[in-house]
């Protein structure tokens, strides 16, 4: 029986419903709705991979409770949000914990919930389905387990695409109604299993971060490819 890895964030997205997508996007700014429309999703750049660690495809048949666990479950590994107010460093922070993940002592729930902690509490906003339906299901994670498969990552860089920082230019107001900002991160995961196995993939996911003045930043959802 082969062992695949954790589902890189270059699929996340995928899934997300059109009302949800109009919600956040169109509230963010009118003009970023028609590039998103059109954008296609990043997709994951690496290094060739033993069979166990093939990539994965998002978990598309997650319970409710799965897929929104109590806190009360712990965290296992997963950082607590930082109490960051700046867009884009939260963003790179939250892509950090996005594509670290450690099997060894964290269970799928723990992963969930720890997850969880960093999303918006505003439910107009929150497309928590982006981001938990990436996870793997509870037997691709339990394989992943029997490997010891853990992964770290290094950022390198984030940024508003010019798609986004254009809009705001045209018409900055617009901001002030979800105070919600595009920002792609870009960076480096490091998997590691048993026996000596490993690998690095360079990845990149493009955020929807939620930064109201005087608060610290939430992630809102994982956001189409806006890049340019």
């Amino acid at each position: 029986m082969t062992q695949k890895r954790f589902p890189s964030l270059s699929g996340y997205g995928v899934t997300w419903s059109v009302n949800k997508r109009i919600a956040i996007v169109a509230l963010v700014i009118t003009a970023l709705l028609a590039v998103a429309a059109t954008a296609a999703y990043f997709t994951g750049r690496g290094e060739q991979r033993p069979d166990h660690a093939a990539a994965s495809q998002p978990s598309s048949n997650s319970s409710p409770s799965e897929a929104a666990p109590k806190p009360s479950a712990g965290a296992g590994s997963v950082p607590a949000p930082p109490q960051i107010a700046e867009p884009v460093a939260y963003a790179k922070a939250a892509a950090r914990m996005l594509w670290s993940y450690d099997t060894r002592d964290t269970s799928r729930v723990q992963q969930l919930a720890g997850m969880r902690a960093w999303m918006t509490k505003e439910t107009k906003y929150d497309d928590w389905a982006s981001v938990s339906g990436q996870v793997p299901d509870p037997l691709l994670w339990s394989r992943m387990a029997d490997q010891d498969q853990h992964a770290t990552a290094t950022v390198t860089e984030g940024h508003y695409p010019g798609a986004f920082k254009q809009a705001l230019a045209e018409d900055p107001s617009a901001i002030t109604q979800a105070y919600i900002y595009v920002v792609t991160v870009n960076g480096t995961q490091h998997i590691t299993w048993k026996k000596g196995g490993g690998g690095a993939e360079d990845r990149a996911v493009t955020l929807a971060v939620q930064c109201r003045p005087g608060h610290d930043c939430t992630l809102a959802a994982i956001a189409p490819n806006v890049t340019q």
